[in-house]
């Protein structure tokens, strides 16, 4: 049995120091993964790297609820579920009229500089994937480990316990699908 899957059982059976042993394990590898998933967004963000690894790891092991991981995959899984709606929640409150709305800040130095071109944007990607989900569960998943946990493919397929080919096969057919649905809300978008 490796550390982390001890660790686990530990926490499962309530050892509250258990969460403290998991932590130094885990934390570089998240710390990438933030790392990875924020270069991805647009510049400027509020947010960074080790914040969004503190704020999901406090969801991951802060919360009361009895969180219970099979093993090092689903911990990952739970994990850029977790950074997933910490990035949306931000999105969210950035959106608001409070905070700015639709307003865009932009520093005098980039008066005469040229405007890098759009990332993905964080709600249009959670609304897209809240219907590939309805639609089919395992593939929306594969997208979040991609995306949000910024896993690799074959990564990826570990955690979700399919083989690199299902794997290879379920992310053409998301990234085919993800594109196409962004598309169209964009088009509604301009539209409306």
């Amino acid at each position: 049995m490796s550390d982390f899957t001890r660790i686990l059982s530990q926490i499962e059976s309530g050892d509250p120091s258990a969460a403290e042993k998991l932590l130094p394990l885990v934390y570089d590898e998240l710390r990438k993964l933030a790392a990875t998933r924020l270069s991805n967004e647009k510049p400027g963000q509020s947010i960074q790297a080790t914040m969004l690894v503190h704020e999901a790891w406090l969801r991951l092991v802060g919360s009361d609820d009895d969180v219970l991981w099979n093993g090092r995959g689903h911990f990952f899984a739970a994990a850029a579920r977790a950074m997933q709606r910490i990035l949306v929640e931000n999105a969210r409150h950035k959106k608001r009229l409070k905070a700015g709305g639709e307003f865009k800040r932009v520093p005098l130095s980039e008066g005469t500089s040229s405007v890098p071109g759009p990332s993905a944007d964080v709600l249009a990607v959670d609304e897209a994937l809240q219907k590939l989900d309805q639609q089919d569960h395992r593939k929306a998943e594969l997208v979040r480990l991609r995306f949000f946990a910024g896993l690799t493919l074959p990564e990826a397929a570990r955690a979700l316990g399919i083989s690199s080919s299902t794997a290879d096969n379920d992310w053409a057919y998301a990234k085919t699908w993800l594109r196409l649905e962004l598309s169209e809300m964009e088009e509604r978008k301009k539209n409306s």
